[in-house]
């Protein structure tokens, strides 16, 4: 009912809740009920399972979907165009296809684009670098040999603070890949932007972190490195990476007794499903320096006050059940939150115009 009655309008007031059963590894945080006022706008829509996001510095968004296409929504005026249509090449099969999406942050011109293809020996998963100007063309795969299957495929890729290129891999629905320090699935890699291993690695290859299920977001607070993750049916993590740690799948999940693994800071039981992670510095005084992502499962904004020794001491729902599942949030130049819908990926009920691009923004 909430989501129709969107369509009348182009702005609504966010919904808060509490977020069922939150694990952490010290105290029990508070869920923050009161909000500071904000509004919704929709800056493009009709897309299909929009997946990742960048800003150009010119101001431009590009948006990967999933089936494999590239959308870009110009800053002059705000119109949507496809700019590149990579549907035979890609292998759009259950959660893979064409994902993560990040611009080189020296050469604005470089794309780099997670996919899922149907190689020689079946369905895998590479990262590939593009020329924006040449219409997303292809000058090199920078990874490749990634397990993909049709969960699990991870697809989340980021420049941090120093340079580095990390992805996130699944499991590819094997999890005994995931404490294997010689696969690539179930992973955080960190490469160069050329794809060779970065030079700090732990243990010699492109493996930063280890032990993971499904990470799908990646985002830095003064140098330190959180991503969100899908459980099973139990424990979504929110974890703070470190390099060489073992983040304990399949053999753990959530808090756990002793120090074989690196726990999470929080785990959701029900599960939501954490699409992405982005920190927010914009104009809400009130959220500034807190930690949001998507839910899926959850179909809210999911919003993480962590405090200076990495601990969550506060949560918060918006926008809860409004506009169905949410995946990728992110930041733009003008510091303002945005967020994606994932309502046509077979597990939403899309309202008319689905998919759409949301920015949040102060009344």
């Amino acid at each position: 009912m909430e989501r129709r009655a969107y369509l009348r309008s182009l702005t609504a007031v966010g919904a808060v809740g509490v977020s069922g059963c939150l694990r952490t590894a010290g105290d029990e945080p508070t869920t923050t009920t009161d909000q500071p006022p904000f509004r919704t706008e929709t800056v493009t829509m009709e897309l299909e399972v929009p997946w990742g996001a960048a800003f150009a510095p010119n101001g431009d968004l590009y948006l990967t979907e999933r089936p494999g296409r590239v959308q870009r929504v110009t800053h002059e005026n705000g119109r949507k165009e496809e700019v590149a249509d990579l549907t035979d090449i890609v292998a759009a099969r259950g959660e893979g296809g064409l994902l993560g999406l990040a611009i080189h942050p020296d050469d604005p011109d470089l794309a780099y684009t997670y996919q899922t293809y149907e190689g020689e020996s079946g369905l895998a998963n590479r990262v590939v670098r593009h020329r924006i100007s040449e219409g997303f063309a292809r000058e090199t795969v920078v990874i490749d040999g990634i397990a993909a299957s049709s969960v699990h495929d991870g697809g989340r890729v980021a420049f941090g603070p120093e340079g580095a290129l990390y992805v996130t891999t699944g499991d590819a629905s094997e999890g005994s890949r995931a404490r294997n320090r010689d696969s690539l699935a179930g992973k955080v890699l960190r490469l160069t932007p050329d794809g060779d291993p970065h030079p700090d690695n732990p243990f010699g290859n492109a493996v930063f972190t280890y032990g993971h299920r499904n990470p799908q977001g990646l985002a830095w607070r003064d140098g330190t490195l959180f991503s969100t993750e899908h459980g099973p049916s139990t424990d979504d993590e929110l974890n703070v990476l470190r390099a060489g740690n073992d983040y304990g799948w399949p053999e753990a999940m959530g808090p756990t007794e002793g120090d074989e693994f690196t726990d999470p800071i929080a785990a959701y039981t029900p599960t939501i499903a954490p699409g992405s992670a982005a920190f927010y510095h914009g104009p809400v005084d009130d959220w500034g320096g807190d930690l949001f992502f998507g839910t899926l499962a959850g179909t809210h904004l999911h919003r993480v006050r962590i405090n200076d020794r990495n601990e969550v001491t506060d949560q918060q729902r918006l926008l809860d059940g409004r506009y169905g599942r949410l995946r990728t949030v992110f930041t733009g130049p003008n510091d303002h939150l945005y967020v994606t819908t994932s309502n046509r990926d077979g597990r939403g009920t899309p309202a008319p115009q689905d998919d759409r691009v949301l920015r949040i923004q102060p009344v």
